[in-house]
């Protein structure tokens, strides 16, 4: 086990449901990620760095993507859901959509071969 399956094991339904569902996203969008941590948060990393973190709280979930850039990109396709310069907040009664969710495991995935190739 890793620190995110450690992570999704610790919180309670539906959240733990939610959780799963996201990493397996991550693990289809990036085969190659491993689990780990950045910034005090169970995240996965890829290339030694990470490329996103989704964390449940009392209200809902955010997720990270470590990248202003990333977040700004895909929040312009959003309407309604709040955020913050460096993450995403959604619920269970209002689920980020999946292509807004694959959309920043893909550009940060981008961003961090990007930096590798320099």
């Amino acid at each position: 086990m890793g620190e995110v399956t450690d992570y999704i094991g610790s919180v309670d339904e539906p959240a733990r449901a939610m959780l799963e569902r996201l990493r397996e996203r991550v693990t289809e969008l990036v085969p190659e990620a491993e689990e780990g941590a950045s910034y005090g948060m169970a995240a996965h990393r890829y290339r030694g760095k990470p490329p996103i973190s989704v964390v449940a709280a009392k209200h809902g979930y955010s997720v990270f993507p470590f990248s202003a850039e990333v977040v700004a990109a895909v929040v312009a396709g959003l309407d309604g859901y709040r955020s913050t310069k460096g993450g995403i907040k959604f619920s269970d009664a209002r689920p980020l959509p999946d292509e807004a969710f694959d959309g920043l495991v893909r550009r940060r995935r981008a961003e961090i071969d990007a930096a590798a190739q320099r």
